[in-house]
């Protein structure tokens, strides 16, 4: 989702909001304290956050299960399949559409096998029985129903926690303090020094890096359904890009053809480019013209994030 422009400050609508947030707050604390989460033989690794909005989670998953495939593990990711009509639990396959399995799952796909499972508990389960050895679980800090063997807490550096309330005054899922309580590992993306208040565990750094050569001096208008958009815009001025226009759409966004022909003309002479995220949503009849800024997630210290992989090793 696109966070609103009160979630960053305590305006009036946000402290409007704000007992609705609090009573959301609740509600995942309750879960929390009365979870009685289902124990797969594999383990478990998740890759959530504390906001709604885009915190870079996937490419932090994606690192990571490159990261794991490198040590020899049989990793599986497992996703909600947000935006698709799939409840699963469902494998993706190659022709698997976007509508069916949403965006991330494709792209967790073209790492490693991937689960999209609304109930994570029965995912989890048909991974093992797949073959998984270890299941990294793109998002679900805040879902119950999976005992986790690491959980690591991704944060974006520059926004941190917005307002600091909760869902619908503020971006929080919950109180920042309760969800650090369960974190094994927080992970800083694109630098700044966020609040984590009394949290004592490890904190990893990470970097969104772009592959822009393509991009230096080229004039680009740039469109994203992205939850934070102006990033992807100012990772395509760090790699010299000239960006000409911007347009952009709801988080997950399903472009239709109008659309498309539309962007086209908005360009003019300019390169039409756009996200790995978007692309997957776009009907490959509509994909060509169209450029893409890859971009990864690489850690600052891997020899951390591999002592943190160690002291929580694979399921035998």
């Amino acid at each position: 989702m696109r966070a609103p422009e009160f979630w960053h400050q305590r305006g009036p609508t946000a402290l409007l909001l704000a007992p609705l947030g609090a009573l959301y707050g609740a509600s995942v604390a309750w879960k929390a304290r009365h979870a009685a989460p289902y124990r797969t033989s594999a383990r478990v690794i998740c890759v959530g956050n504390l906001t709604a909005g885009g915190s870079g989670k996937t490419p932090v998953a994606l690192a990571l299960g490159t990261m794991l495939k490198a040590r020899h593990e049989q990793i599986f990711f497992l996703t909600r399949g947000y935006g698709g009509t799939e409840s699963g639990p469902a494998q993706v396959q190659t022709d698997s559409s976007v509508a069916q399995i949403g965006d991330e799952a494709l792209l967790l796909a073209r790492c490693a096998p991937t689960i999209v499972a609304r109930n994570r508990a029965d995912g989890a389960a048909y991974a093992v029985a797949q073959g998984a050895q270890t299941i990294v679980m793109d998002d679900g800090h805040q879902n119950f129903t999976l005992a986790k063997d690491l959980s690591m807490v991704v944060v974006d550096g520059e926004s941190g926690f917005g307002n600091g309330l909760m869902i619908p005054a503020g971006p929080l899922r919950e109180r920042v303090a309760q969800g650090l309580s369960r974190a094994d590992a927080v992970i800083v993306m694109n630098g700044g020094n966020p609040d984590l208040g009394n949290y004592k565990g490890p904190v990893l750094r990470v970097r969104l890096v772009a592959d822009s050569e393509a991009f230096r001096g080229r004039r680009v208008f740039a469109f994203a359904g992205i939850g934070r958009p102006a990033k992807f815009v100012n990772s395509l001025e760090a790699a010299g890009a000239i960006v000409t226009g911007t347009q952009f759409f709801a988080d997950h966004h399903p472009y239709s053809e109008g659309e498309i022909a539309a962007l086209k003309v908005r360009a003019g002479d300019a390169d039409l480019v756009t996200t790995e995220k978007d692309l997957v949503r776009l009907d490959a009849r509509h994909r060509a013209g169209i450029m893409v800024l890859p971009v990864h997630a690489r850690f600052d210290d891997e020899a951390a994030l591999h002592r943190l992989l160690d002291s929580k090793g694979p399921a035998v």
